[in-house]
């Protein structure tokens, strides 16, 4: 069959160079289509549900809310996880599926129940499902700058630059942060009400049926038609002030008559603030699962610079997160890295071959090879990204060694022929005699990174692009290095003699010096490579474990917890004070937003003593130290100034994907269940302690869960029932007075404006002044609240944790200078000694420790079933066990290299590292099987064993040192590179080169020295003695 291939592109040239213009056509269309991010997306199939009940605390939102529609919820088939929070006035509810499942079944199956479960919920609970994004969905986000009052800024950003914005494809929302929503408040005198005999209801009830405009229906006049239209809704404040409450003997009571009719605004949630200055009014473009970040942020700039004339003048939109500078930067570093990588590859290729002509038929591989990548990325939905990038450069290397192979064999056999044997005869001969080798060689490389494809979870996101894309490009090498190779040098490449390069002629000088040493003393060099796997062996435990190294940004948010019972204003003053000190101290920062609180649509729902800070840097050349560590540190000395404030540090993308994976954002994510939240937070304060003792802890805290201050109102049942009150009436006017209750919409130039009953500040502002609230009585008096009601403080919870129907709290913590699984098992060891759980309670350790877990177990079966498949495959190719087994034997001397790379460079033994020893598993095997067929081939000649090893490794050292060194000085370029993605690339480029460095030597030394020795089954010589 290959050799079928080969015939057929020698004897059809010409089509094979039409059917290669044609390729590289589709690669430049495919690769202009292909979507590019900053990272693969890596969210799960999951489905929000966001339910708002104002003025309900944590517990009630957990049994009226949380509850019940977690129990609707619970049987939906390929259900993974349900987890829920619940806060003051709202939940958050997250069901996670097994991935594969499709989201848009996923979000029908929820909607289905969550239809059924609206039903038991209380009257003035709002919200449903959040919109179609992921975690990597916050591309854009802005500030609306100018001198406009907070609430025209919000109604500007509400009603005029989203709506804009929610028409550009890809867009799934705009969040809306900050300022005002402006309302019509309605504010009763209780005492008012009262003399004239009438109740909050009342007024409720007139407010709700005197604004409407409806039609009627159709007259007709003579021949025309009359369509009638009944006016009744409200437009301005007065038009509320005039409507009829009450009509007592010819006197009318108006509700302006009994309240305080004025502009107001929605009880605020959250706040945003700005560079230490003031209040701002923040947008956050949220993209579509699935979209393609780089022409969402250019559609959301493109729409902006058509609002912007339509703004008042002097308001400007200022953006300060835009997705596509990480985009530009992260496909930057890898486009860098594969754009060095190429001219060392060529560079390598003119020094080994010697001749221009040759280098350039091998290099022409590179770039076909790229192109056909990105047709086959566009077939299957892979987004040009760093991760997919990555797996092309590191791909780089390995692309040329099959074609590297055919030309080196092509120029021997053109070098030694005689002249009567025609030219395309020779090729054909000279390709056809490696072709079984070259292509047992990628299918190996190719088996190898197929265990990749079977990681789950985050890490599999991660690397399946990886792997596919290096499954494409060699895939594609192979089957260009036997059909557009033998072509092309077929018009290339001169016949005649062939003169060995300098460099190549040095090398095997020394290489002959180096063998004849190692087969006179081959006992000695068998020991001396046993006792450095033994060496490597013991280096591989004392290495450190983590699961993925953190990748920088280049944006740093540090995120801030105060005290529980801290109320809006204060936390706004607190964020300020914060934001002017760090300002006037580290001159890195450009600008800071800061975001208190719950946001508009209730995707990230925080207490008002939480914010997150976002820190607008300064480019990286103008620090005076260009270390995000360092910078957290100068941040950390400006927050001692700040006692009582816990404080962590994270980047947007990252906080997302922690949060999305394990409900935490951290390193470490130690969760404890159970049932009491008294006893939870007992014990999650022992837990912080103790973890806290461990070396390497860093940003250990739990949010704090106690410590809110209720008003606790406990209705007398037999006191309020004297009266004519009962429950159900005494708390609908509690919370029309404080929370304030939506009575209508005023439609104004198409803004909607909500009409809201409210009490007045100042019973608001005063314990004392609600404790002598008045209630109305049916019969038109009016009594105490203290008089049916007893009123104490109590300490509450901030919120309510639950995961699979079951409460819980969560301890996070990074770490810092410390492997993470080391530090898990200290920490665990130091958990189990000193703290001791209740019966019915129980601790989990998540977070990316959970996933460095999966991760590891995952390629610990499915590594050696891949190379259960690799010994098959090597097997079928030379039909021998032993040399089988031989081929296999590199393998572990590979490893050497990458294991002492690892240690003397201090990384870690994380999953790119573990890819590295992939990639490297490959090469080596590659290599030996080069070597192997080649001794083959001259055993089949007749020769000796003796003289075949020596021959064949003189023979293939070209090949051999092109291979290892072209896979190397590929990955050079990582090794050194800087930017988003490189902390990823790094130790996978350490790992190759080092297990390079040996496994090249001991395949060259080594290698023939076992198959002297092993490589050739021993002939038995059967005699029969005769007897007589």
């Amino acid at each position: 069959m290959l050799a079928g291939l080969i015939r057929f592109s020698l004897t059809q040239r010409l089509l094979v160079l039409v059917l290669t213009a044609m390729l590289i056509a589709a690669g430049i269309k495919a690769f202009l289509g292909l979507p590019i991010d900053a990272f693969p997306d890596v969210s799960t199939t999951q489905v929000k549900i966001i339910l708002k009940a104002p003025g309900m605390t944590p517990e009630e939102v957990e049994t009226r809310l949380a509850v019940p529609v977690e129990q609707e919820l619970l049987g939906i088939p390929n259900q993974r996880l349900l987890r829920s929070t619940s806060k003051y006035a709202l939940t958050d509810i997250t069901i996670d599926f097994i991935d594969g499942t499709d989201i848009y079944w996923a979000r029908q199956q929820v909607g289905e129940r969550l239809a059924s479960a609206m039903g038991n919920l209380p009257p003035g609970v709002s919200g449903g499902m959040a919109p179609i994004t992921t975690p990597l969905g916050e591309m854009f986000m802005f500030t609306l700058e100018g001198d406009l009052p907070l609430a025209e800024k919000r109604a500007l950003l509400d009603w005029v630059i989203r709506p804009q914005l929610r028409t550009v494809p890809g867009v799934a929302d705009v969040n809306s942060l900050g300022g005002e929503v402006r309302t019509f408040e309605v504010v009763p005198d209780p005492q008012n009400l009262a003399t004239r005999g009438l109740a909050l209801k009342d007024l409720q009830s007139v407010l709700e049926t005197n604004n409407r405009n409806d039609g009627a229906g159709r007259l007709s006049d003579g021949e025309e038609a009359l369509l009638v239209r009944a006016e009744g809704a409200i437009r301005t404040l007065e038009d509320v002030k005039a409507i009829v409450l009450q009509v007592r003997n010819g006197w009318v009571v108006r509700v302006g008559d009994v309240a305080d009719v004025r502009p107001g605004s929605l009880t605020r949630y959250g706040a945003v603030t700005r560079n230490g200055q003031s209040e701002a009014v923040q947008g956050l473009v949220l993209g579509l699962r699935g979209a393609n970040a780089q022409s969402v942020v250019d559609g959301v700039k493109t729409r902006l610079a058509e609002i912007a004339p339509s703004l008042p003048d002097g308001v400007r939109i200022e953006a300060f997160y835009d997705r596509s500078n990480l985009v530009d930067r992260a496909v930057g570093t890898v486009a860098k890295a594969l754009l060095e990588a190429i001219v060392l590859v060529i560079i390598l290729l003119l020094a080994f071959l010697g001749n221009l002509r040759a280098a350039l038929v091998v290099a022409l591989i590179l770039p076909l090879s790229a192109l056909a990548t990105f047709i086959l990325m566009r077939l299957y939905g892979l987004s040009a990204n760093l991760m997919s990038l990555g797996g092309l450069a590191i791909a780089i290397g390995m692309l040329v060694d099959a074609a590297v192979v055919v030309v080196e064999n092509v120029e021997s056999q053109l070098a030694d022929a005689p002249d009567n044997l025609p030219t395309l005869h020779l090729i054909f001969r000279a390709a056809r005699e490696v072709a079984a080798p070259v292509t047992s060689g990628i299918v190996i490389i190719v088996i190898v990174f197929l265990p990749l494809l079977t990681l789950q979870g985050l890490e599999g996101k991660m690397f399946a692009p990886v792997a596919l894309t290096i499954i494409f490009a060699l895939s594609a090498s192979l089957l260009l290095s036997l059909t557009v190779v033998p072509v092309m040098a077929s018009y290339l490449i001169r016949r005649g003699v062939h003169h060995e390069p300098w460099l190549v002629r040095k090398l095997a000088a020394l290489y002959e010096r180096s063998l004849s040493a190692a087969l006179a003393h081959g006992q000695r060099f068998i020991i001396a490579a046993l006792l450095a796997l033994l060496g490597a062996t013991a280096a591989f435990f004392m290495l450190g474990k983590s699961f993925m190294p953190t990748m920088d940004e280049g944006d740093l948010i540090m995120q801030l917890e105060k005290l529980p019972s801290i109320d809006l204003d204060q936390t706004i003053a607190i964020d300020l004070r914060v934001q002017q000190a760090i300002l006037a101290t580290v001159p890195e920062i450009k600008a800071i937003v800061a975001r208190a609180g719950s946001d508009e649509l209730g995707l990230d729902p925080m207490g008002l003593n939480q914010t997150d800070t976002f820190m607008v840097l300064h480019p990286r050349d103008t620090w005076r130290n260009p270390d995000p560590a360092w910078l957290a540190d100068q941040l950390r000395s400006v927050m001692a100034d700040f006692p009582g404030i816990g404080f962590s540090f994270t980047q947007p993308i990252d906080m997302r994907v922690s949060e999305m994976l394990t409900g935490v954002r951290g390193d470490l994510a130690i969760k404890i269940y159970g049932t009491d939240l008294p006893t939870l937070n007992r014990l999650t304060e022992e837990v912080t302690a103790t973890l806290k003792a461990v070396p390497g802890a860093e940003d250990t805290f739990t949010l704090k869960n106690d410590g809110v201050q209720y008003l606790k109102v406990t209705i007398d049942r037999l006191a309020a029932g004297r009266f004519g009150l009962n429950v159900d009436a005494i708390q609908n006017d509690l919370k029309s007075l404080l929370e304030g209750r939506t009575v209508g919409t005023v439609i104004e130039q198409g803004r909607r404006t909500p009409v809201v009953l409210r009490g007045p500040a100042g019973l608001r502002a005063s314990p004392a002044d609600f404790a002598a609230l008045r209630l109305s009585l049916p019969d038109g008096g009016s009594v105490p609240l203290s008089s049916v009601a007893r009123i104490e403080r109590i300490g509450g919870p901030v919120k309510v944790d639950r995961e699979n129907a079951q409460r819980y709290v969560v301890i996070q913590s990074n770490v810092r200078d410390r492997d993470l699984v080391g530090f898990v098992e200290e920490a665990r060891q130091a958990v189990e000694r000193n703290i001791k759980l209740p019966a019915g309670y129980r601790v989990a350790w998540g977070g990316q420790f959970e996933n460095q877990q999966r991760a590891a177990a995952r390629l610990m079966i499915v590594v050696p079933v891949a190379l259960l498949l690799i010994f098959f495959l090597l097997f079928s190719t030379f039909s021998s066990v032993r040399q089988a087994l031989l081929v296999l034997s590199n393998i572990p001397f590979a490893m050497i290299g990458g294991v002492f790379g690892l240690l003397i460079s201090g990384e870690y033994l994380s999953v790119p590292a573990s890819v590295g020893f992939i990639a490297l598993l490959g090469i080596a095997v590659l290599n030996g099987v080069v070597m192997v067929s080649y001794f083959n081939q001259l055993l089949a000649r007749g020769m000796a064993v003796a003289d075949v090893v020596v021959e064949g490794a003189r023979r293939r050292l070209r090949p051999v040192l092109m291979t290892a060194s072209i896979a190397a000085f590929g990955l050079v370029p990582m090794l050194f590179a800087s930017g988003p993605g490189s902390e990823v690339q790094r130790p996978l480029a350490i790992v190759v080169i080092g297990g390079l460095l040996t496994s090249t030597a001991l395949t060259l030394v080594l290698l023939p020295i076992l198959f002297r020795r092993f490589g050739v089954k021993p002939s038995v010589n059967f005699s029969e003695a005769r007897h007589g």
